[in-house]
């Protein structure tokens, strides 16, 4: 007899309508089945504990990355902020670096024990290049740039102990993670145009008629006196002006560098390099053609001028007051008596090279037609210093407006007008005179600056510098120059402020990649 299947009838309530027939041997299947799916389930479960090991791993690994990476970025930053372009800069360098490591706080609780070789310094920002952990003095003034390698600190810092232990050990080896962070200054706050130092010395004491104080001068130049920076020359009595390569730094070859190209810069009033000393920089010397031809324009946006769009508000704001002292014209210089005169210190050749009458010791110069307006306007940004054989902490000691007719001739003095104290025209501190102040456009007062129209120019050593185009020079110092009006094709007339060491224009440090 064939045999037949046994039926089991499920009803779903209803007695007359089966919802569910199924088989015996159907139901013996889902037996089978859930043996299948245990066996499956253990080796499942095994890579799903190393997939979450792997996870935890990599987020152990990422954290202690990050916080390599701030704490090496952070000092970088603070070691490269304190290069100066001295030894005592890179001392100082060091010092920082160290406190702000062990000032560094991980999340972990692991305290630093900062190691000095961790930190080198070179010339450039390469990651592979000179990179040196001392620097001497005589090359202090090229290492502007900061490294922080962590492969150098001790290993707890940068071990992490694995979650997850290797497969075939089934031990937990610990791996090491290593940052490095470069930082330094791409940039000084100097335009492309230089000119010759007057002097090679850096002081010298001035002594002027019927004076018991000398007067300070620097590098031929006297604080308070307006030169037409375009004429001027201490060797001969052709005009001595010069364009810089503003991207090659110190001791490093130059390139060509032409006029187009030095108008961005001369807008912003700086270069891409982070200091003028340590070695050569490069220029083209410009005897016959005017290095403003070009760019006179650009150096006019401190002025409010944007002719030509050539200079944009963003990088090249107009200075706070745009007034110009034209002291050739009426009311050009109020402060002044004889109220006219020369727009700068009248030129002269007097001594076979060419400066101005200013610059001749007293009794003064002997060319014809020499008056007292022939000194140009006088004091609008700076008064002229006494000299001192070393800068006082609170800085040189100032002459009086009484004393003009002593420094520079008989028949100048200043009117009532002219503010007392450390004021002056261009600042009048709490005044508000009308004749010395003039406000930029409304719609870009949310971006003047003070001090824009502060050339801080270049001087180089002119006994050194050859002729032509790309040639080295040697930066003596960095002259402060106030333009007192806009510049024109063939001149710039600024007033003497001093001078200021290069690493007090050096721009915001930066990190590299």
């Amino acid at each position: 007899m064939k045999s037949r299947p046994i039926i089991s009838t499920i009803f779903d309530g209803a007695a007359d309508r089966p919802a569910v027939t199924v088989s015996a041997n159907a139901r013996l299947q889902y037996r089978r089945d859930d043996g299948v799916f245990a066996i499956m389930f253990a080796p499942l479960l095994i890579l799903i504990v190393a997939a979450c090991g792997l996870a935890l791993n990599a987020g152990a690994l990422y954290n202690r990355k990050v916080e390599l990476s701030g704490m090496a970025k952070a000092v970088a930053l603070a070691a490269a902020q304190e290069l100066n372009g001295t030894t005592e800069g890179i001392a100082a360098a060091k010092t920082k670096a160290k406190e702000t490591a062990q000032g560094y706080i991980y999340s972990h609780g692991i305290s630093i024990t900062w190691q000095e070789t961790a930190l080198t310094f070179s010339m450039a920002p390469a990651r592979i290049g000179d990179w040196r952990s001392s620097v001497s003095a005589d090359d202090a003034g090229r290492y502007y740039f900061a490294k922080v390698d962590t492969s150098a600190l001790d290993a707890q810092i940068r071990s992490v102990a694995l979650v997850f232990p290797s497969l075939s050990s089934g031990t937990t080896t610990p791996t090491y993670i290593n940052d490095i962070a470069i930082a330094g200054r791409s940039a000084i706050n100097v335009p492309p145009i230089a000119i010759c130092a007057m002097s090679e010395n850096a002081t010298t004491p001035r002594t002027n008629n019927g004076m018991t104080d000398t007067e300070l001068v620097e590098y031929g130049f006297r604080r308070g006196v307006s030169y037409d920076l375009m004429r001027l020359n201490p060797k001969a009595t052709t005009p001595a002006r010069f364009l810089v390569d503003a991207a090659s730094a110190p001791g490093m070859s130059g390139s060509s560098f032409d006029l187009q190209v030095a108008g961005p810069f001369v807008c912003t009033g700086s270069m891409w390099m982070p200091g003028l000393k340590g070695g050569s920089i490069h220029v083209s010397s410009l005897p016959s053609t005017s290095p403003l031809e070009s760019l006179y324009t650009q150096l006019n946006s401190r002025f409010d001028d944007y002719a030509g769009d050539l200079c944009s508000v963003n990088s090249a704001p107009p200075d706070t007051n745009i007034m110009a002292y034209q002291y050739d014209k009426s009311g050009g210089a109020p402060w002044m008596v004889p109220s006219t005169g020369s727009r700068a210190a009248m030129s002269t050749t007097e001594r076979s090279k060419l400066e101005t009458v200013a610059d001749i010791p007293p009794p003064g110069t002997t060319a014809t037609g020499v008056t007292a307006g022939s000194y140009g306007p006088l004091w609008a940004y700076t008064k002229a210093a006494k000299y001192a054989a070393s800068e006082p902490s609170s800085g040189y000691a100032t002459f009086l407006t009484s004393d003009w007719a002593k420094l520079y001739a008989s028949g100048l003095s200043a009117t009532g007008s002219y503010q007392s104290g450390s004021v002056s025209p261009y600042n009048p501190i709490g005044v508000t005179n009308p004749m010395t102040i003039s406000s930029p456009s409304p719609a870009r007062k949310d971006f003047i600056t003070p001090q824009r129209r502060v050339l801080n120019v270049p001087l180089l050593s002119c006994t050194t510098v050859p002729s032509g185009s790309n040639v080295p020079a040697t930066v003596k110092g960095i002259g402060k120059f106030f333009m007192t009006v806009p510049a024109t094709k063939d001149a710039l007339i600024a007033e003497f402020a001093g001078t200021i060491p290069d690493r007090l224009l050096t721009g915001p440090v930066e990190l590299y990649p």
